[in-house]
């Protein structure tokens, strides 16, 4: 294999994933740890989304971590753009990236590249959005089973984002969006060159570690960021407000919650979550090297061992 120019951890939330990156960032010496987390982008939720501390993103290099407004739909190919500009400045300076994070699909078009979709025309966009804000989700899945039913078939009826994307590109294109999606991209990593690890702790463990967390987020602050996020009045459709944990903590300022009824919704909703991650990783990670335990030290070194050999 060639020199590894590039690590990427994955794995379900609160497996350890942040910790790891940063013990083998200060074991490499020149590493930066690049955020992939479709959350941790927002710099709204650092508490909720555990990015991580002031103190860590300043005594290492960090990158893609609170880079976005939440009033920004931040997208799959925004991220892609954003992360080969990471890797070409690490690559400039002889440091090697460390990606980390939750979000499958990430590490899926750093590896494999996005679909050639072609860009959707401004007028199109802005008349199907229209119509999503004003018919409702319900009403533009109908119309999407109508012009293309594959696509339809794989979307829920209440994904507004993801319907109205997959009609913006039948309209504008005249192709299905999973017709596109079947044609080949361009990766950003070539994967002769990675070292790609993937946590798997045990599953009654991994969730006292998400309802741990969970409990010290409300006690962090947590209560106090979201409604910092509510009084910003954002649309409720945009991907930070779908963030774990925050629909409930809205409801509790809403006055329709308890404090601690939000809080076992929240672990509720982040349970669910993980058992989605973890079949992702297993359909879609198998060539993936492994790890089963939470020990840093050892995995850090497992790591590096991957790097040397």
């Amino acid at each position: 294999m060639a020199t590894p120019r590039t690590i990427l951890i994955a794995g379900p939330t609160a497996s350890g994933k942040s910790a790891l990156a940063l013990a083998v960032a200060r074991r490499i010496k020149n590493g930066v740890i690049v955020n992939a987390d479709s959350m941790q982008v927002y710099r709204d939720l650092r508490v909720l989304t555990a990015r991580p501390s002031i103190e860590d993103e300043t005594g290492l290099p960090h990158a893609l971590f609170g880079s976005v407004d939440g009033a920004d739909s931040y997208s799959v190919a925004r991220y892609l753009d954003d992360a080969r500009a990471v890797v070409a400045s690490a690559r400039a300076r002889d440091a090697i990236a460390i990606f980390v994070g939750g979000t499958g699909l990430y590490f899926k078009a750093l590896l494999e590249g996005l679909s050639p979709v072609p860009a959707i025309d401004p007028a199109t966009r802005e008349r199907v959005r229209k119509e999503a804000a004003a018919l409702g989700a319900a009403h533009m899945h109908a119309l999407l089973q109508q012009r293309d039913p594959e696509m339809a078939d794989r979307l829920v009826p209440t994904d507004t984002q993801r319907i109205t994307r997959a009609l913006e590109v039948i309209e504008a294109t005249g192709r299905s969006l999973a017709v596109w999606q079947r044609l080949p991209g361009v990766p950003v990593l070539a994967a002769d060159s990675t070292v790609r690890v993937v946590l798997m702790p045990e599953r009654a463990a991994l969730v006292a570690r998400c309802d741990a967390r969970l409990d010290a987020m409300i006690a962090g602050g947590a209560v106090d960021e979201v409604a910092r996020l509510r009084a910003r009045h954002l649309a409720s459709d945009l991907p930070v407000m779908r963030a774990l944990g925050v629909a409930p903590l809205i409801a509790h300022l809403d006055g329709t919650l308890s404090l601690p009824a939000a809080t076992e919704r929240a672990k509720v909703e982040t349970r669910q979550f993980v058992k989605r991650q973890v079949t992702w990783t297993k359909r879609h990670m198998i060539t993936w090297n492994a790890i089963l335990t939470n020990e840093i030290e050892r995995n850090s070194a497992k790591i590096i061992s991957f790097i040397d050999c």
